[in-house]
């Protein structure tokens, strides 16, 4: 009898193994779409983010959305255009909410 090709070992394994590790990184972010980049616009109601692509999105804010800037909690009032952030947002529907809101400043010019 031959010995099983190590390699082929390998990819069965991992084959096997794949679905249960993308389920844990799907779980490690307990289903929040993460959304980043330049804030183009506030609102009352949404903040809209332009991405690294240049996509502009659109992502909702509520009374359970938590704000802060450089770990230190802010108000919804603080956040500013031109501030680099990284929305942590469900989807709810059709639409995304902001769950947390972490800001930094935006860089200042010369």
């Amino acid at each position: 009898m031959s010995q099983p090709n190590i390699h082929t070992t390998r990819r069965v394994l991992l084959l096997a193994l794949a679905p249960a590790l993308l389920s844990l990184l799907a779980f490690a972010h307990d289903g929040m779409e993460h959304v980043q980049g330049i804030v183009a616009k506030v609102s009352d109601q949404s903040v809209t983010v332009t991405t690294a692509a240049g996509k502009l999105v659109e992502v909702m804010l509520d009374s359970e959305t938590t704000y802060a800037r450089a770990g230190k909690p802010m108000q919804k009032s603080d956040l500013s255009v031109g501030d680099h952030v990284l929305i942590h947002a469900m989807e709810k529907g059709t639409t995304l909410t902001a769950h947390t809101v972490a800001a930094r400043a935006a860089a200042k010019k010369p």
